[in-house]
């Protein structure tokens, strides 16, 4: 009857003993130990899984201590920036510890300055590579790489502390808010920047050096992977591209396979790679002719 209870409060009114039983009984097969043990890994059924609400207010924090004023409190000024970034900064410790424990917490908010650091490379990229951007302003309040790069850092950060799931996570909601989808496995230097974004793909074990500029719809991603004697997938082995420093991958393009894109090069709209590209090389569609 309980059950009825919490599902509604007319149905326990209207629902019949059969139905009551039914659920019951339904409700102990899905929420038995055996049934969810094909839904975990090593992980045992019932082991808390990440707060989704919890890693959506670390990631509105993150982004209101790199960037405040633009994010959190709007009110912030040169006299009150110490106590508003002070509030945010402890509040995010300390939901970061519940969900990666206080050593990684701690890890994690020392890098924040350097992390801060290169995001403004990244904005500074964005504002001078694009001659619709005004300001700085307008870069960080309106520009989706901005989010889209700013969880993805913290994420890989993350990551490289060890933590599990939780990066992954974090890519995947500035995945469904920008469009844009980087994996926290990647590796992406400084001054990087995305215009426009939507449909962007940079998988796990993409390098990605500096002062490169992608487009949106490129894809940075696999060919078909290599299988074990089982025929399951092999996992963490290098299958993404390689791009050296200064390397420009205009709309649409794909690039696949663990290749290399040398510094420089220039890939053209709606190209298809599959093999190295030398530095400096252009590669663009040949021009219709008559």
């Amino acid at each position: 009857m309980y059950l009825c209870t919490k599902l509604s409060k007319i149905s326990i009114f209207t629902m019949n003993a059969s139905d009551q039983v039914m659920l019951m009984r339904l409700a102990s097969e899905l929420a038995s130990a055996e049934s969810l043990r094909c839904l975990h890994d090593a992980e045992p059924p019932g082991t808390p899984l990440p707060s989704l609400t919890a890693l959506a207010e670390i990631i509105d924090l993150c982004r209101s201590v790199l960037f405040p004023g633009y994010y959190g409190k709007s009110d912030v000024t040169d006299q009150n920036r110490l106590f508003h970034v002070g509030v945010a900064l402890e509040r995010l410790h300390c939901l970061l510890s519940d969900q990666v424990g206080t050593t990684a917490a701690s890890a994690f908010v020392e890098r924040l300055p350097e992390l801060r650091r290169t995001l403004a490379t990244d904005v500074e990229a964005t504002y001078l590579g694009d001659p619709a951007a005004q300001t700085l302003s307008e870069v960080i309040a309106c520009y989706p790489v901005i989010k889209a790069i700013t969880n993805y850092r913290v994420a890989h950060e993350l990551q490289q502390l060890g933590v599990a799931l939780i990066p992954r996570i974090i890519t995947e909601m500035a995945h469904s808010e920008t469009g844009i989808d980087i994996h926290p496995g990647a590796t992406i230097g400084h001054h990087f920047t995305i215009d426009h974004g939507t449909g962007v793909v940079i998988g796990a074990t993409c390098i990605i050096g500096a002062h490169v500029k992608l487009y949106q719809g490129v894809t940075l991603g696999a060919k078909s992977f290599p299988l074990d004697a089982n025929g399951h997938p092999i996992k963490n082995i290098p299958r993404h591209p390689i791009l050296e420093d200064n390397v420009i991958v205009y709309a649409n393009s794909t690039i696949l396979g663990r290749i290399t894109i040398g510094h420089d090069a220039i890939i053209g709209g709606n190209i298809w790679v599959t093999e190295d590209v030398a530095p400096g090389t252009k590669i663009l569609q040949n021009k219709y002719q008559r």
